[in-house]
């Protein structure tokens, strides 16, 4: 049964029509979830078509102070749109219209709902792309990765959503419609309110509309595979990578507990006893890429280089990324559960990252594998348990406590891309210090001063 009243869930309705709103427990039992598998059912959900709609939606919540929690795809691995305390989820999907495509000043104007790739598919039309590439792109919409400033490889050479997002349409959590940001490259009037809404997990105000920055598509693209004996002569190959003219437009990094697996359970050609591996990619002009090329492989190359690939056709280059892709289903293999975290520290301490969590594997016996984004430091890593057994269960969590240690102890973040939600909420102490805490918490009472955007995530509870 839901929470709601009778007379608000009719208010509900006449805002976005009976056939937009559910209430049955079994009907909103799907948008309880995402894809950290938490779960928790909300009391309505509804599936506005406009931004005025929106704008009444939260308004009736803001007076009923009743808890709203906007919602994409739900492919988040945080728990940032389980809807722990009831209350609407607002749901973003009908929103999917690409409103304009500016090919002279260079971006696009769309709705939340977009799918990344629906971005994709029509800017290249024009020429252009929206350098924002995560792994889920083919099913997450741009309201989600604005929500987590979610990135992706390409973030290494093109930056993060914050940097390819020129202004935001939104509303407040007491129902105030703002617009943040320009339609230009440039400006400095007043506070950047674009930047501090990307990232804020829907705990600040709703998007209903993007103008997103675009960037023209590189004529073409070659690919290597970079092995190498250690972890050492893999980071100083990234460093030397990094600090010369040509940025690669994908730089990604796989440990050697990685490569053994992908070895183990695919047909994949790896040497024995490497240390790590990259991925290196770069895109440019055909009469540049050649000599890109020729730099970034003398920068790649050091004394702990086993093998060096280059692939220049669309197969080669497949080939080549088939081997990364071959890890995510041999996890699934070695155990049934992982705690999957993103976090980041300085690339020149990848090396003490790495070793510090083979110290914490065996202290804890669970096996962790690492790869990701070298170019920035963000490492995808990856516990692997099972939750069956109590004592792997228990380790799991207290390995968990042990990385974030290690993670801040090395000046990095807990989080790139994925967000907070409730799986890292508890931690945020740790790296935000009390006064810069408490200033957060008053700027999102300014936002939503009856707490009903999104309530009970990212930061952690106040004592009483």
């Amino acid at each position: 049964m839901t929470k709601l009243s009778g007379q608000f869930l009719l208010q509900l309705s006449s805002i976005v029509g009976k056939e937009s709103l559910l209430s049955d427990e079994a009907e909103c039992y799907t948008y309880g979830y995402d894809n950290s598998r938490r779960h928790a059912i909300p009391d309505a959900v509804v599936f506005p078509k406009t931004h005025e709609q929106i704008v009444e939606i939260v308004k009736a919540c803001n007076t009923n102070k009743t808890p709203l929690i906007a919602r994409g795809r739900g492919t988040g691995t945080t728990g940032a749109t389980v809807p722990t305390q009831g209350g609407v989820v607002l749901s973003t999907e009908r929103m999917d219209k690409i409103i304009n495509i500016d090919t002279a000043n260079r971006y696009v104007v769309v709705e939340p709902g977009v799918l990344n790739q629906t971005i994709q598919d029509a800017t290249k039309e024009h020429g252009f792309f929206w350098p924002p590439d995560p792994s889920s792109g083919a099913y997450c919409t741009v309201g989600g990765n604005l929500a987590y400033n979610s990135a992706g490889p390409r973030a290494v050479k093109y930056g993060t959503p914050r940097e390819n997002t020129l202004g935001l349409r939104a509303v407040t959590g007491m129902g105030e419609e703002i617009r943040t940001g320009v339609y230009t490259t440039k400006g400095v009037v007043g506070y950047d309110l674009t930047r501090l809404l990307i990232g804020s997990e829907g705990t600040l105000g709703i998007i209903t509309e993007a103008t997103l920055k675009l960037t023209p598509l590189a004529e073409t693209t070659r690919t290597m595979q970079a092995i190498y004996a250690d972890i050492e002569s893999a980071t100083k190959a990234v460093a030397s990578i990094m600090a010369q003219p040509v940025i690669p437009c994908a730089l990604e990094f796989i440990d050697g507990r990685s490569i053994e697996m992908i070895r183990d359970y695919s047909d994949a050609d790896l040497p024995k006893k490497a240390g790590a591996m990259l991925m290196i990619e770069v895109d440019g002009t055909e009469a540049s890429i050649d000599d890109a090329l020729s730099k970034l492989t003398k920068a790649a190359t050091n004394n702990g280089l086993i093998r060096l690939v280059e692939a220049k056709t669309p197969e080669e280059i497949a080939a080549l990324w088939k081997t990364r892709k071959a890890l995510s289903p041999a996890l699934r293999k070695v155990a049934p559960k992982k705690i999957n975290e993103d976090i980041v520290v300085p690339v020149s301490n990848i090396p003490a990252l790495i070793h510090g969590l083979e110290l914490i594997e065996k202290e804890f016996n669970l096996t962790i594998i690492n790869f990701g984004h070298a170019g920035n430091g963000n490492m995808h890593t990856n516990i692997l348990y099972d939750p069956e057994d109590s004592e792997q269960n228990s380790n799991a969590k207290k390995c968990l406590d042990r990385v974030f240690s290690l993670v801040l102890k090395l000046n990095g973040t807990l989080s790139g891309e994925h967000g907070v939600g409730l799986e890292k909420m508890d931690y945020v102490d740790r790296e935000i210090d009390p006064v810069t805490l408490n200033l957060m918490r008053r700027i999102k009472q300014q936002f939503d001063p009856n707490n009903i955007l999104n309530p009970g995530k990212m930061f952690p509870a106040v004592d009483a």
